[in-house]
């Protein structure tokens, strides 16, 4: 009897967790083409996976998602939650040193459809690496979700430092200048 029960507490178990995690990939620096994501997540607690990677220079790289016209108020989705995550240092997704790269995103009623649907959007700035964007949630009847994950090339911003020793450079050149129309001042 005991083996029976852990058979079928294993067996539950596992059919549970396959049923929970969507996974889908978006591709190599998806863009507005090649970045929608959508799933029907109906009456089921879920937590939805969509991997990317990026190249090249660094990535400012946005998500929007909106949930379907709910037809009853039994079809929301609750506790409706958006994120970014990279792969860690083992560049293998969801692993105990992933972490996360965005801040929370939360579900928000729609502008123009407040009671009918839910949206919620973040961003961040990413270098080359891999990544993935999680939803979590509890949908109910017969929700669902869609919306687009989008990339684009950031130019690199100069660090303080950087920017100290190139106003000091100026200010140098200036200083000469100065010193050149004054009739050249020596300094003993």
């Amino acid at each position: 009897m005991k083996k029976l029960l852990i058979a079928s507490a294993v067996l539950l178990a596992t059919t549970v967790a396959s049923q929970a995690a969507f996974v889908n990939t978006l591709g190599n620096n998806p863009t507005a083409a090649t970045g929608h994501f959508s799933n029907a997540v109906n009456g089921a607690t879920f937590t939805d996976d969509f991997t990317f990677t990026l190249s090249g220079a660094n990535q400012f790289v946005a998500f929007a998602s909106a949930t379907n016209d709910f037809v009853r108020p039994s079809d929301f989705i609750s506790g409706f939650t958006g994120q970014l995550f990279s792969f860690g240092g083992d560049l293998v997704p969801f692993t105990a040193d992933d972490f996360a790269v965005s801040a929370v995103a939360t579900a928000s009623p729609c502008t123009g459809n407040p009671g009918g649907c839910q949206q919620l959007a973040g961003a961040a700035i990413l270098g080359p690496g891999g990544y993935y964007l999680e939803f979590k949630g509890v949908g109910g009847g017969t929700a669902g979700y869609g919306g687009d994950l989008t990339t684009a090339a950031v130019a690199a911003v100069p660090e303080p430092a950087t920017w100290f020793m190139m106003i000091l450079g100026f200010a140098g050149v200036g200083f000469m200048g100065m010193r050149k129309k004054l009739g050249g001042v020596r300094v003993a």
